[in-house]
């Protein structure tokens, strides 16, 4: 069950929270604060990291696995660099989802002072995958915070060993390689995915009611729900990654708190390179009900928790033009961003990992984190596992 807000006028208390009673004139003594940290993939802030950004994805093989990887990632992103700064110039020159990020992060820090008053003072940490602040960076602030235990939380709802997958390897590889965090320094334990928690669905659900109340009354109930989320080579999908399937329970459960108003499918978008990804493509999908005489159309991006690229660019201006092009009414619902739902949702998914992994009820690792997709072969990721299982101990060879 989703706790309710605070209210605005307790958070100086919130925030003082943490710091030990001064006693006999001795300066205080502040307590490390319990970490969160928020995984995601990141964004160029500004027009000059974009070629920095698109290096560090394309040289992830989790995400984008190549033939030649070392030698080809620098060309592809060489090449793309200048096309996709013209994508981020008509997007306002740079990419908000850091801001947001922070933003979410620092009310749900503040929630969680109150939900959670032993293991207060807690504190949100930003590791992107691509883009700063890094994982290297990430771990810095921890440290020199004093840090001592640590939640690594995916910003990804969905689990995929491309996205979620490829940060937990990445937290433990940078760890290791710095020489603090990988061995004890830090108690971790991780929430690696949370398709369908309450809050995350209501937070949807809002916005999609909010989208619909703009179509006219008497043709309300026959607009199309459209989701849309960032598809994968079919390549890592064969292998027995979980991705696709809880994307489908996310859009599930949001049509099932919508009681079925309308009818709705699942398409796939940000395609990249020849090889074949999931299907059906989000623009191809709009073509097709276009054609068949739907021409109200609510998308809805259902995989990214605030904008981006992906949102303002892909389908804000990309999509938006071909679904005119169509004379198809195209409006999307807005992302989480700053929602309050969300905000509370993010806070209640960290407030019971906590309380349920200090009552022993959870581990540090899932069952279904530790359950390795059938057909995966990198030892990468057995050993990521096996770290984060043991709390974050280094991971036998």
């Amino acid at each position: 069950m989703l706790r309710p807000a605070l209210r605005p006028r307790y958070a100086h208390k919130i925030l003082a929270r943490g710091l030990a009673t001064v006693r006999d004139g001795q300066p205080t003594e502040k307590k490390p604060p319990t970490a969160v940290v928020m995984l995601n993939m990141g964004g160029p802030s500004t027009l000059d990291q974009v070629h920095s950004f698109l290096s560090n994805l394309f040289h992830d093989s989790d995400l984008i696995p190549l033939p030649m990887q070392k030698v080809l990632a620098p060309l592809i992103a060489k090449r793309r660099t200048p096309k996709i700064e013209e994508q981020y110039k008509e997007i306002g020159g740079g990419s908000p989802i850091l801001r947001w990020t922070r933003t979410q992060g620092e009310g749900m820090a503040a929630l969680l002072d109150e939900l959670n008053p032993e293991s207060a003072p807690h504190k949100a940490y930003v590791a992107f995958r691509y883009a700063e602040p890094l994982t290297e960076t990430c771990l810095e602030e921890m440290r020199a915070d004093g840090v001592q235990r640590a939640v690594a939380f995916t910003q990804y709802p969905q689990y995929s060993c491309s996205t979620t997958g490829s940060s937990l390897n990445e937290l433990y590889r940078v760890a290791k390689k710095e020489g603090w965090g990988a061995n004890g320094e830090v108690k971790w334990s991780a929430i690696d995915r949370w398709p369908a928690h309450p809050g995350l669905v209501k937070a949807f659900a809002a916005n999609i009611r909010k989208t619909l109340e703009s179509f006219a009354p008497e043709t309300r109930d026959e607009v199309v729900i459209l989701f849309s989320a960032h598809s994968l080579p079919i390549e890592i999908v064969n292998r027995g990654d979980t991705y696709t399937p809880e994307v489908a329970a996310t859009v599930y459960a949001v049509m099932q708190e919508l009681n079925f108003s309308n009818p709705y499918r699942l398409t796939w978008q940000s395609k990249v390179g020849p090889k074949a990804w999931q299907g059906p493509q989000t623009a191809a999908m709009v073509e097709g009900l276009a054609k068949r005489g739907h021409k109200d159309i609510c998308l809805v991006p259902v995989a990214f928790t605030s904008d981006h690229i992906e949102t303002l660019f892909e389908l804000d201006i990309e999509l938006k033009e071909d679904a005119d092009k169509l004379g198809v009414n195209l409006t999307r619902a807005g992302s989480l961003n700053d929602s309050p739902i969300f905000v509370r949702a993010l806070a209640d998914i960290v407030s019971t990992h906590l309380r349920d992994f200090d009552a022993g009820n959870v581990g540090s690792a899932s069952k279904q984190l530790m359950l390795r997709c059938p057909e995966c072969t990198s030892p990468r990721c057995a050993r990521t596992k096996s770290w984060i299982q043991k709390g974050g101990r280094e991971a036998e060879a």
